[in-house]
């Protein structure tokens, strides 16, 4: 069954079980910078160009092919939140031959975060997550030109960086920065993808500004919903972060190759405790401070 996913969440943090969601069965949508790795080889083909061997599987899909590959080379995706949600997309997005990854995070490694937090390893505990996810990320793809920010991205800045983007990846872990980047991602026209995950459950959706019919992230919980809890208080199941974070690379990759059709106006959210998935439809919300007017 469809599910409407309304501006009210009701829930106080933005993985719960039940996000926002009305279940009346509707079915129409309302829908030179610092830490920089040069690259070796780059990968990119285009039409009758020959591909490097490493992304053959790619170019198999008839949704990808040279051509979409080549996209990939010359994207470049802003990932903010190097945590478990953002580890998979990060190792994901860097297999997959995107040709640069700006990671933002000003947090360091933790010996609590290494339950889920793939992109770190147990020598990296003390070190910034961008420097050790910025290793890890060479280690798997030396393709990938990586840029590095220690430190938390706001105001002009964040704009600037969003609007730089063909992607920007939400993996953060608060309702303040989440409403920032959207904003900014409105602001610039810049496609968002975002997840969230906790305890047992996640959710993830896309939010395109370029589509007359996409609602934003405030469309789906707004600041009366904004005192969110943090897993390091009620917990979250390992495993839940790579499935979450794997579906936000998937839709990244989907928005720069133009393959499938994206979660624009749809949630998706999981019940990993008895692995039930629901879709969830959303519109844009009347009086929606970020993107009502457009």
């Amino acid at each position: 069954m469809d599910e409407e996913a309304t501006s009210d969440p009701g829930v106080n943090d933005p993985g719960v079980n039940d996000p926002g969601v009305d279940e009346p069965g509707v079915d129409d949508p309302g829908v030179d910078e610092p830490g920089v790795d040069e690259p070796g080889a780059t990968g990119e083909a285009g039409a009758g160009e020959t591909v490097d061997e490493r992304y053959a599987r790619h170019v198999l899909l008839a949704q990808i092919g040279p051509e979409g590959q080549a996209r990939l080379a010359a994207a470049r995706v802003l990932l903010i939140g190097l945590g478990g949600l953002g580890s998979p997309v990060a190792m994901y997005l860097a297999s997959a031959g995107v040709g640069e990854l700006v990671l933002s995070d000003y947090d360091f490694v933790e010996l609590s975060n290494l339950q889920r937090q793939i992109v770190h390893g147990t020598g990296d505990v003390g070190r910034d997550k961008v420097d050790s996810a910025r290793e890890t990320i060479a280690r798997l793809n030396p393709d990938v030109r990586v840029a590095s920010m220690s430190y938390e991205l706001e105001g002009e800045e964040l704009l600037a960086e969003v609007g730089r983007a063909d992607v920007v990846v939400d993996a953060c872990d608060n309702f303040e920065t989440r409403f920032a980047i959207n904003a900014a991602c409105w602001r610039t026209g810049t496609p968002l993808v975002s997840g969230a995950a906790m305890r047992w459950e996640g959710q993830i959706s896309v939010f395109d500004p370029r589509r007359a019919d996409s609602p934003c992230y405030r469309c789906l919980y707004d600041d009366a919903s904004a005192e969110g809890e943090a897993c390091s208080r009620v917990g979250v199941v390992a495993p839940l972060l790579g499935i979450v974070g794997s579906v936000q690379a998937t839709e990244t990759l989907k928005l720069i190759t133009g393959a499938g059709e994206p979660l624009v106006g749809r949630v998706v959210a999981l019940d990993a405790l008895y692995m039930e998935w629901r879709e969830l439809r959303l519109r844009k919300r009347e009086g929606c401070p970020v993107c009502a007017s457009r």
